[in-house]
Protein backbone atom coordinates (compact mmCIF):
# COMPACT_ATOMS: atom_id res chain seq x y z
CA UNK A 1 0.00 0.00 0.00
CA UNK A 2 3.23 2.67 0.63
CA UNK A 3 3.87 1.58 -3.28
CA UNK A 4 0.66 3.19 -5.01
CA UNK A 5 -0.44 2.49 -9.04
CA UNK A 6 -3.48 4.90 -9.43
CA UNK A 7 -4.61 8.46 -7.69
CA UNK A 8 -6.90 6.56 -4.50
CA UNK A 9 -3.75 5.02 -3.34
CA UNK A 10 -1.93 7.79 -3.92
CA UNK A 11 -3.50 9.76 -1.97
CA UNK A 12 -3.92 7.04 1.13
CA UNK A 13 -0.16 6.77 0.91
CA UNK A 14 0.23 10.32 1.07
CA UNK A 15 -1.75 10.46 4.50
CA UNK A 16 -0.14 7.67 5.76
CA UNK A 17 3.43 9.82 4.93
CA UNK A 18 2.32 12.65 7.02
CA UNK A 19 1.03 10.77 9.42
CA UNK A 20 3.99 8.88 9.88
CA UNK A 21 6.33 12.40 10.31
CA UNK A 22 4.02 13.78 12.71
CA UNK A 23 4.52 10.72 14.85
CA UNK A 24 8.27 10.76 14.72
CA UNK A 25 8.20 14.75 15.56
CA UNK A 26 5.93 13.89 18.43
CA UNK A 27 7.93 10.56 20.07
CA UNK A 28 10.93 12.82 19.71
CA UNK A 29 8.87 16.03 21.38
CA UNK A 30 7.47 13.66 24.36
CA UNK A 31 10.89 12.22 24.99
CA UNK A 32 12.11 15.62 25.75
CA UNK A 33 9.95 16.45 27.37
CA UNK A 34 9.81 13.59 29.67
CA UNK A 35 13.44 13.84 29.63
CA UNK A 36 13.26 18.07 31.25
CA UNK A 37 10.29 16.08 34.07
CA UNK A 38 12.97 13.87 34.95
CA UNK A 39 15.36 16.79 36.03
CA UNK A 40 15.11 17.72 40.01
CA UNK A 41 12.95 20.60 40.80
CA UNK A 42 14.45 21.75 43.93
CA UNK A 43 14.84 25.35 43.27
CA UNK A 44 11.37 25.35 42.72
CA UNK A 45 9.33 28.07 45.07
CA UNK A 46 6.11 26.62 46.25
CA UNK A 47 2.86 26.35 43.82
CA UNK A 48 5.17 26.22 40.73
CA UNK A 49 5.33 22.33 40.15
CA UNK A 50 1.08 23.02 40.46
CA UNK A 51 1.01 25.67 37.77
CA UNK A 52 3.62 23.54 35.11
CA UNK A 53 1.30 20.51 35.72
CA UNK A 54 -1.57 22.42 34.70
CA UNK A 55 0.62 23.81 31.47
CA UNK A 56 1.35 20.56 30.79
CA UNK A 57 -1.67 19.12 31.25
CA UNK A 58 -3.43 22.01 28.86
CA UNK A 59 -0.77 21.32 26.24
CA UNK A 60 -0.44 17.81 25.97
CA UNK A 61 -3.91 17.04 26.62
CA UNK A 62 -5.96 19.48 24.94
CA UNK A 63 -3.34 21.62 21.92
CA UNK A 64 -1.60 18.89 21.28
CA UNK A 65 -4.59 15.99 20.59
CA UNK A 66 -6.88 19.07 19.11
CA UNK A 67 -4.59 19.93 16.09
CA UNK A 68 -3.38 16.38 15.73
CA UNK A 69 -7.28 15.42 15.46
CA UNK A 70 -7.65 18.90 13.00
CA UNK A 71 -4.71 17.81 10.94
CA UNK A 72 -5.89 14.28 10.35
CA UNK A 73 -9.16 15.71 9.31
CA UNK A 74 -8.09 18.24 6.80
CA UNK A 75 -5.52 15.50 5.31
CA UNK A 76 -7.73 12.47 5.47
CA UNK A 77 -10.71 14.03 4.29
CA UNK A 78 -9.51 15.44 0.89
CA UNK A 79 -8.10 11.59 0.58
CA UNK A 80 -11.35 10.26 1.21
CA UNK A 81 -12.93 12.15 -1.68
CA UNK A 82 -10.42 10.09 -4.08
CA UNK A 83 -12.35 6.78 -3.08
CA UNK A 84 -16.16 8.34 -3.41
CA UNK A 85 -17.83 7.38 -6.78
CA UNK A 86 -17.83 11.27 -7.34
CA UNK A 87 -19.75 12.72 -11.03
CA UNK A 88 -16.98 14.45 -13.21
CA UNK A 89 -13.21 13.40 -15.14
CA UNK A 90 -12.41 13.15 -18.48
CA UNK A 91 -13.41 9.25 -18.65
CA UNK A 92 -16.73 7.69 -17.42
CA UNK A 93 -16.45 5.16 -14.79
CA UNK A 94 -16.80 1.65 -15.58
CA UNK A 95 -19.19 -0.19 -12.88
CA UNK A 96 -17.88 -3.64 -11.50
CA UNK A 97 -19.85 -5.48 -8.93
CA UNK A 98 -17.55 -7.59 -6.47
CA UNK A 99 -19.53 -10.18 -4.45
CA UNK A 100 -18.13 -11.69 -1.84
CA UNK A 101 -18.46 -15.29 -0.88
CA UNK A 102 -17.02 -17.87 1.65
CA UNK A 103 -14.21 -17.78 0.23
CA UNK A 104 -13.86 -16.44 -2.96
CA UNK A 105 -14.57 -13.45 -5.45
CA UNK A 106 -17.47 -13.21 -7.94
CA UNK A 107 -16.58 -9.70 -9.93
CA UNK A 108 -19.48 -9.18 -12.19
CA UNK A 109 -19.67 -7.06 -14.80
CA UNK A 110 -22.92 -5.79 -15.94
CA UNK A 111 -22.55 -4.53 -18.95
CA UNK A 112 -21.03 -7.54 -20.18
CA UNK A 113 -23.20 -9.81 -18.68
CA UNK A 114 -20.46 -12.13 -17.48
CA UNK A 115 -18.77 -12.96 -14.32
CA UNK A 116 -15.42 -13.75 -13.40
CA UNK A 117 -14.24 -15.62 -9.90
CA UNK A 118 -11.51 -14.14 -7.93
CA UNK A 119 -10.23 -12.08 -11.30
CA UNK A 120 -10.75 -8.47 -12.11
CA UNK A 121 -9.94 -6.79 -15.36
CA UNK A 122 -9.73 -2.81 -15.43
CA UNK A 123 -8.68 -0.54 -17.92
CA UNK A 124 -5.66 1.60 -17.62
CA UNK A 125 -6.31 5.33 -16.67
CA UNK A 126 -10.11 4.96 -16.14
CA UNK A 127 -12.05 4.98 -12.96
CA UNK A 128 -13.78 1.89 -11.45
CA UNK A 129 -16.70 1.78 -9.37
CA UNK A 130 -16.72 -1.01 -7.95
CA UNK A 131 -19.96 -2.27 -5.98
CA UNK A 132 -19.47 -4.47 -3.19
CA UNK A 133 -22.26 -6.50 -1.82
CA UNK A 134 -21.91 -9.91 0.17
CA UNK A 135 -23.77 -13.15 -0.12
CA UNK A 136 -23.09 -14.49 3.63
CA UNK A 137 -20.81 -12.42 6.19
CA UNK A 138 -18.90 -9.41 5.93
CA UNK A 139 -16.03 -9.63 3.92
CA UNK A 140 -13.65 -6.33 3.16
CA UNK A 141 -12.37 -5.71 -0.42
CA UNK A 142 -9.25 -3.99 -0.61
CA UNK A 143 -6.54 -3.72 -3.80
CA UNK A 144 -3.69 -2.11 -1.30
CA UNK A 145 -2.14 -0.38 -4.79
CA UNK A 146 -5.21 0.86 -5.97
CA UNK A 147 -7.60 1.87 -3.22
CA UNK A 148 -9.04 2.31 0.10
CA UNK A 149 -10.87 -0.75 1.96
CA UNK A 150 -14.46 -1.50 2.12
CA UNK A 151 -16.22 -3.80 3.11
CA UNK A 152 -19.18 -6.00 2.11
CA UNK A 153 -21.91 -6.55 3.68
CA UNK A 154 -25.11 -8.61 3.94
CA UNK A 155 -28.35 -6.90 2.11
CA UNK A 156 -26.76 -3.94 1.46
CA UNK A 157 -24.63 -2.14 -1.85
CA UNK A 158 -21.52 -0.06 -0.81
CA UNK A 159 -19.09 1.70 -3.74
CA UNK A 160 -15.60 2.42 -3.82
CA UNK A 161 -13.65 3.78 -6.78
CA UNK A 162 -10.37 2.63 -8.15
CA UNK A 163 -7.65 3.50 -10.98
CA UNK A 164 -4.75 2.15 -11.98
CA UNK A 165 -2.53 4.04 -13.78
CA UNK A 166 -0.09 1.68 -15.51
CA UNK A 167 -0.62 -2.11 -16.65
CA UNK A 168 0.16 -4.46 -14.60
CA UNK A 169 -1.42 -7.64 -12.24
CA UNK A 170 -2.29 -6.39 -8.29
CA UNK A 171 -3.21 -7.93 -5.65
CA UNK A 172 -6.40 -8.26 -4.04
CA UNK A 173 -7.49 -9.56 0.02
CA UNK A 174 -10.23 -9.70 1.67
CA UNK A 175 -9.69 -7.23 5.01
CA UNK A 176 -11.97 -8.87 7.13
CA UNK A 177 -12.41 -12.12 9.14
CA UNK A 178 -14.83 -14.06 7.74
CA UNK A 179 -14.01 -17.87 8.64
CA UNK A 180 -11.73 -20.46 8.02
CA UNK A 181 -10.86 -19.71 4.75
CA UNK A 182 -10.04 -16.23 4.81
CA UNK A 183 -6.79 -15.88 5.02
CA UNK A 184 -7.14 -17.69 1.10
CA UNK A 185 -9.80 -15.12 -0.04
CA UNK A 186 -7.38 -13.45 -2.61
CA UNK A 187 -7.86 -12.01 -6.04
CA UNK A 188 -6.15 -10.65 -9.01
CA UNK A 189 -6.84 -7.46 -10.63
CA UNK A 190 -5.18 -7.07 -14.11
CA UNK A 191 -5.05 -4.09 -15.12
CA UNK A 192 -4.57 -3.87 -18.95
CA UNK A 193 -4.51 -1.49 -21.91
CA UNK A 194 -7.94 0.45 -22.83
CA UNK A 195 -7.94 -0.68 -26.09
CA UNK A 196 -7.25 -3.98 -25.20
CA UNK A 197 -9.65 -3.92 -22.22
CA UNK A 198 -12.62 -3.08 -24.44
CA UNK A 199 -11.39 -5.80 -26.73
CA UNK A 200 -11.75 -8.48 -24.21
CA UNK A 201 -15.00 -6.59 -23.01
CA UNK A 202 -16.52 -7.27 -26.61
CA UNK A 203 -15.50 -11.24 -26.52
CA UNK A 204 -16.91 -11.23 -23.15
CA UNK A 205 -20.59 -9.91 -24.36
CA UNK A 206 -23.14 -13.01 -24.64
CA UNK A 207 -20.54 -15.68 -23.31
CA UNK A 208 -21.74 -17.25 -19.83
Amino acid sequence: MLDPAGPSAHAIALVWWWMFGVFCVVLVGVTVAWLLAMRSRRSWAPGDAERAGRRWIVGGGIVLPSVAVAALLIFGSSAGLHQLPLPGGQAASLRIDAIGHQWWWEIHYPDAGTSLRNEMRIPVGRPVDVHTQSRDVIHSFWVPRLGGKLDAIPGRTLVVRLQADAPGVYRGQCAEFCGLGHAHMVMTVRAMPADDFDAWMRTQKGAP
